[in-house]
């Protein structure tokens, strides 16, 4: 199971929301590329970055950050928040990003992410960020009535490399991973499912490593690790091990 370190950037810093309220921000670091470097040191495997001000305007407005982090780091990054065309895919891949990860588009435009898992197979990932089940978009600004299960089901045979499940409800709120949705919408897909939202201690993340069998292939943790309520290299002991 893969741990993905997250750098939510705001106004060119790392932030934490609470349940994606952008008005709900803690500020933890001014300098995202030297986050990005003391994850690197701690032995993380990727790194996953997400342009929230993107995310909500549709387009890249961190970017600057966004490049500064791959420069800084030899890790592969993935990268979410505000991609919503292919020329913005073309050049994130280009500038080195290893995954791009598509939530908006991924309900309003399905063909342009099959189209863009066609050229890049295993280069993309769909963002499902759901409240009580029902996929939010736009940062997380538009509730819709779609499952989030109908909207993962829509690319298994699509070539994505995963389905990044966040559980708004539980986003920054330190409160633990929903792993019973995170686990069932595992076990219905053939698709690698990675979670993210409430990871607040090793005990989570153990938890979520008795759930791999399910289908769950990585997490990605964010406040927790900020504050120090898990230890990375504790964290990476537990993901790593072959027996849960």
């Amino acid at each position: 199971m893969i741990l993905y370190p997250a750098i939510d950037l705001k106004d060119g810093a790392c932030v934490r929301l609470w349940q994606g309220d952008m008005e709900k921000v803690v500020r933890f670091n001014d300098d995202p590329s030297a986050q990005a470097k003391s994850f690197a040191a701690a032995g993380f495997a990727w790194l996953h970055v997400v342009d929230l001000d993107g995310a909500v305007a549709g387009r890249a407005v961190n970017g600057d950050a966004v490049r500064k982090i791959v420069e800084a780091i030899a890790l592969p990054v993935q990268l979410g928040g505000g991609i919503r065309d292919l020329d913005a895919i073309e050049a994130w891949l280009a500038a080195g990003i290893s995954r791009v990860v598509l939530g908006t588009i991924a309900l309003e435009q399905p063909d342009l992410v099959v189209e863009a898992a066609r050229r890049h197979p295993e280069k993309i990932a769909v963002g499902i960020d759901a409240w009580q089940g029902r996929v939010a978009t736009k940062g997380w600004k538009e509730a819709t009535e779609v499952k989030a299960l109908d909207l993962a089901r829509r690319y298994e045979d699509a070539n994505v490399a995963a389905i990044i499940y966040t559980d708004i409800q539980r986003d920054g709120t330190m409160r633990g991973p929903n792993l019973e949705a995170t686990a069932a919408l595992a076990e219905a897909l053939d698709v690698p499912v990675i979670a993210s939202g409430g990871f607040a201690s090793l005990d989570d993340v153990r938890a979520l490593k008795a759930c791999e069998a399910s289908g769950i292939a990585g997490a990605i943790i964010g406040r927790a690790l900020y504050d120090g309520r898990i230890d990375p290299k504790e964290a990476l002991r537990m993901a790593e091990e072959t027996d849960a």
